[in-house]
């Protein structure tokens, strides 16, 4: 089933042509995948959907449209945002960055310290010295107190260690359990561990819908679309 429906959607900013009519069908559970080159247009896309940037076309969530909100109330139907950069607040505390966030009466904060312990350890560490990977917990923690319908993660393993990309691998097929993600990424070994289906951009149209097995197992599809060869894993000895 389709929670998040996207025909048609076009960016203009300052007369330049961003999003030609980018089409995305987000699924009601587990992770979805927004995969393409640098420069295809993913990150617009993203902000597209919250209203961040100017934007036409039909954006409609669980049959509601969207197109017409502006961001605060996007948020209010229960769109959650992890931004590209995080979007920490490095001289707050680990507590103050999530209090920040609160909308609900009651916030998750239950769910956010079951899926991320270390935040509810290091709650009074500025988040300006936690690692990289850290501070993309508390960027999807935020996302998690509201009760959303669904989370937008935009490259969340960009910039990180492999050990840490693993951490966040496993936080988000977690959180997929609890609420669908739409996962912006270019780790590809990523995508292929949580990822179920999939869009493709090319020059800010979609060029592809479909599994993500199925686009990752056809090294030709694979490498006209995004422009890399497919490592596949190992088969383990029987």
């Amino acid at each position: 089933m389709t929670l998040l429906s996207v025909r048609g959607l076009r960016v203009v900013i300052d007369g330049l042509h961003i999003l030609h009519g980018v089409d995305l069908d987000v699924a009601a559970t587990g992770v979805t995948a927004l995969l393409g080159r640098n420069g295809a247009g993913k990150t617009t896309t993203a902000k597209a959907l919250l209203g961040l940037v100017p934007r036409t076309g039909s954006v409609r969530l669980a049959g509601t449209e969207l197109s017409a909100m502006p961001t605060h109330l996007i948020a209010r139907q229960g769109i959650g945002y992890a931004p590209e950069d995080r979007g920490v607040f490095a001289g707050l505390t680990v507590a103050e960055n999530l209090r920040l966030a609160e909308r609900d009466a009651e916030p998750a904060y239950q769910l956010v310290h079951e899926l991320f312990p270390e935040l509810k350890q290091r709650r009074r560490q500025l988040a300006g010295t936690l690692s990289g990977g850290q501070q993309q917990m508390v960027a999807i923690g935020r996302t998690l107190l509201n009760g959303n319908r669904l989370i937008i993660a935009d490259e969340p393993t960009k910039g990180l260690a492999p050990k840490i990309v693993a951490e966040v691998a496993e936080a988000l097929a977690r959180v997929a359990e609890r609420v669908p993600v739409l996962l912006v990424e270019q780790n590809l070994a990523l995508v292929r561990r949580i990822a179920g289906p999939c869009a493709v951009l090319a020059d800010g149209r979609t060029a592809h819908q479909g599994p993500t097995a199925d686009l990752l197992a056809d090294e030709e599809a694979a490498r006209r679309l995004l422009g890399v060869g497919i490592h596949r894993p190992p088969k383990e000895a029987s």
